[in-house]
C-alpha cells in the first residue's frame, strides 16, 4: 500500500481507498466533493479547514494499515 504525505492530492487520496472520503468529511473537510478541492494536496486543504495536516496524514495511514514513522 501506498504511503499517504501532505503533499499527496485529494484525489489520489480518494483514489486509493473510497473510504477516504468518509475520514475526510469526519475530520472536517465537507468541501471534497468540490471538483477544485480534488486538485489540492492534504496539507493544503487541511490548512485552509484549520486541521493538522501531520495528524490526518497520520490517522489516514492508521487507517490504510501503513507503518508511520
Amino acid at each position: 500500500m501506498v504511503k499517504v504525505t501532505k503533499d499527496m492530492l485529494i484525489e489520489d487520496l480518494l483514489a486509493l481507498d473510497e473510504n477516504m472520503a468518509l475520514i475526510l468529511t469526519r475530520s472536517g473537510m465537507h468541501c471534497i466533493g468540490c471538483p477544485s478541492s480534488r486538485g489540492e494536496s492534504i496539507g493544503e486543504a487541511a490548512a485552509v479547514h484549520g486541521l493538522n495536516a501531520d495528524i490526518l496524514v497520520h490517522q489516514i495511514n492508521d487507517f490504510l494499515g501503513v507503518e508511520n514513522e
